[in-house]
């Protein structure tokens, strides 16, 4: 069995990559052995073996990613960039764990991503908005300037979003409307993003669950906020003047009383003066005791006028956009796996 020299080895522990998944096919699991005892000959020979057997798309990327860390490994750097050509080709997110492998690795797989035309990272966010007043990002990065068609099919429908020339990082908006302006049905749809560069061309599809539902209406107001109605009627104070006169009046009747007293006044003259005096202190209690009737205070009357003009007039709009409302639709976009936003 062929072993690596001591540097050999201390390059591939150092390049090696995070545990690759188990295996379904035996020759494969073989492979994985082989590389994880350092021998590399071995690897590459399970490897390429495996790739001419019935594979699934998952363990070719398994394959094409042990070759290519194997033959990096072995400073093999043609035959390394060919396996992670392969392996971009077959799954362009998947790249090395820049902390777990040696900067010869990623150079190598930043060489072989430098040679291939693919679209990496794709992705649509959730979102939920009301049908013509929002959109939804549709993020993704092409590995070498080319010109970039977004996509979306399903429910009979095929529309172009977007086309343009794409270096590098991107992002493009769908408003989830059909070309007449409507939203589209509700159903599953593939969000395509295909680079295009001469005759080559990528795809790579995402799927996406869209939902309708209705949008909120708006309470009706019963007062607006930050004002308040005033009262239209107030009581005035108590007007104690006429129980003044009184008692001034009872007081000179009592005055006058005394004075008489001695003089020729007979006693029924001056009993029927004090019963005047007293008549006049009730009088004047009463008056003062009654409380006064309400009087309507114009100002406020005006203004609580106005208050409701205004509430009425802000209700009548509020029913308009309620009307409005009725008739839009809320767009639910849920990628695949998502659980909506």
């Amino acid at each position: 069995m062929k072993r690596g020299t001591p540097v050999l080895c201390g390059l591939l522990l150092t390049a090696a990559p995070v545990v690759l998944p188990a295996q379904e096919n035996p020759t494969l699991r073989r492979a994985q052995e082989a590389y994880d005892e350092l021998d590399f000959a071995g690897a590459i020979t399970y490897a390429r073996r495996a790739l001419q057997e019935r594979l699934s798309r998952g363990d070719r990327v398994i394959a094409y990613e042990l070759l290519g860390y194997t033959y990096g490994a072995l400073d093999s750097a043609r035959q390394a960039v060919e396996a992670f050509r392969e392996l971009i080709y077959l799954d362009p997110d998947r790249e090395p764990d820049v902390e777990r492998v040696s900067p010869r690795i990623t150079s190598l797989y930043a060489s072989a991503l430098g040679q291939v035309l693919v679209v990496r990272r794709v992705s649509v966010d959730s979102a939920s908005f009301v049908a013509g007043q929002g959109s939804v990002p549709v993020r993704f990065a092409v590995s070498r300037a080319s010109r970039a068609v977004t996509r979306v099919v399903g429910e009979g429908l095929d529309l172009v979003i977007d086309s343009q020339l794409v270096a590098g990082a991107s992002q493009v908006n769908w408003q989830a409307l059909t070309e007449g302006g409507d939203p589209v049905p509700p159903g599953i749809y593939q969000v395509v993003v295909t680079a295009v560069e001469g005759r080559n061309e990528f795809a790579v599809p995402v799927e996406v669950t869209v939902r309708h539902g209705s949008v909120d209406t708006v309470p009706h107001l019963t007062s607006l906020p930050g004002y308040t109605e005033q009262p239209e009627f107030e009581t005035p104070p108590r007007n104690w003047r006429p129980f003044g006169i009184a008692l001034l009046s009872t007081g000179l009747a009592a005055g006058a009383a005394i004075a008489l007293e001695h003089g020729d006044l007979e006693s029924g003259e001056r009993h029927e003066l004090g019963g005047v005096s007293a008549a006049v202190l009730i009088t004047g209690l009463v008056m003062s005791l009654k409380k006064p009737d309400p009087r309507p205070v114009p100002a406020n009357i005006l203004y609580n006028q106005l208050l409701r003009e205004q509430l009425a007039q802000r209700n009548a709009e509020i029913a308009s956009q309620n009307a409005d409302r009725r008739r839009q639709v809320m767009l639910t976009i849920v990628p695949s796996g998502g659980a909506g936003p």
